[in-house]
């Protein structure tokens, strides 16, 4: 036993090495890509989720339903289509105004760049030439945070659909947090799942600090800055009780303007009791005032079709052969990476 457990841990230090090469080759790959795609022109891909879901009911239903009810399903909605277009003509005529209320999907997945806000800014100015007042916008969001002007600039975004009145709704299935919820406090509604994180209203900054060890090798760091302030603590000079007291006052007042903001645009929150950088789950959050429901994306969006016409819109940079080929690789190398790991941790469980 002593030596299965030996070799297991050999194993997965191994598997843990090669995994981290093959991601690392596949993300400089990919990153040189996206970084050609600053700039680049794109395309908007917009799906009516209407339409995927009466596929996958039509699917199941010729699996299960005799050919009778079958045979009677299709006359019914036959009947329905004509009633439709007719209605849809008349509408095009100009004699009754289109009512049909319309809801736009976009995802965000966010970095700690909040990298995903270059696509976003294309997808909110599309959305805004055709939406009204009496549609809405849902963005499926993930994100655990990240660089505060970066969310900043994504908060913004969201903002301008507020501006215009229209309902902006935010569905939250895995996390939402400091960054992340700085995006999701803009919705009129904020839908988490039972167990999505929410939360971190919090602000943190660390450095590794290297001057003893300049030090100790005889090796001098100079800087050089014009303003009292240009640079407060850093990672090779001695930092001083002064430059730490500064840089922490700066934090202090961003952990300020973030309390600002999430109070702005939710007030039933008592921001004093959540604003400690903890996270909570789905009904805690709840509780908290932090959302406004429990549940899926899915769930929502399944229910939304009933009532309304539902649209994902996603713009996508036109990729050469090699920017494909990259990404094809950094996504294999997550797929293998991904399989090996549930592997190696369904193999541990088991041995426990």
């Amino acid at each position: 036993m002593e030596f299965i457990a030996d070799y297991g841990s050999f194993l997965l230090k191994t598997v843990t090495l090669v995994i981290a090469v093959l991601i690392l080759f596949g993300g400089l790959i990919a990153l040189g890509s996206r970084n050609k795609s600053s700039g680049r022109e794109g395309d908007l891909k917009i799906r009516k989720l209407n339409e995927e879901l009466e596929d996958h009911k039509d699917q199941i239903d010729e699996a299960v339903l005799s050919d009778a009810v079958l045979k009677q399903r299709d006359k019914d909605r036959k009947k329905e289509d004509k009633a439709k277009a007719k209605a849809e003509k008349k509408a095009a005529s100009g004699d009754k105004a289109d009512d049909t209320k319309r809801v736009f999907v976009l995802d965000f997945d966010g970095d700690i760049k909040a990298s995903d806000v270059e696509l976003m800014r294309h997808e909110v100015t599309a959305i805004l030439t055709q939406a009204s007042k009496g549609d809405e916008v849902v963005v499926r969001l993930e994100s655990g945070g990240g660089m505060v002007h970066s969310y900043g600039l994504a908060s913004s975004q969201l903002k301008r659909i507020r501006d215009k009145g229209i309902q902006l709704t935010v569905c939250v299935d895995r996390v939402a947090a400091s960054g992340g919820y700085m995006m999701a406090c803009l919705a009129d509604r904020i839908v988490a799942a039972p167990f999505a994180i929410v939360g971190s209203i919090g602000v943190v900054a660390q450095l590794p600090n290297f001057n003893k060890l300049l030090k100790k090798n005889d090796i001098d760091f100079e800087l050089f800055t014009a303003g009292e302030y240009k640079r407060t603590v850093t990672m090779f000079g001695e930092n001083t009780d002064k430059a730490r007291e500064k840089f922490q006052a700066d934090l202090e007042d961003t952990h300020g303007l973030f309390k600002q903001h999430v109070k702005q645009f939710r007030p039933r929150v008592d921001i004093e009791a959540v604003a400690t950088g903890d996270i909570w789950y789905g009904q805690q959050a709840l509780d908290h005032k932090l959302i406004d429901e429990v549940g899926t994306s899915d769930e929502y969006l399944v229910a939304a079709c009933e009532r309304a016409e539902v649209y994902t819109v996603r713009y996508e940079y036109r990729r050469s052969l090699q920017e494909r080929i990259g990404l094809a690789a950094e996504a294999a190398f997550e797929r293998a990476a991904t399989k090996v790991l549930t592997a190696v941790n369904k193999q541990m469980q088991s041995k426990g």
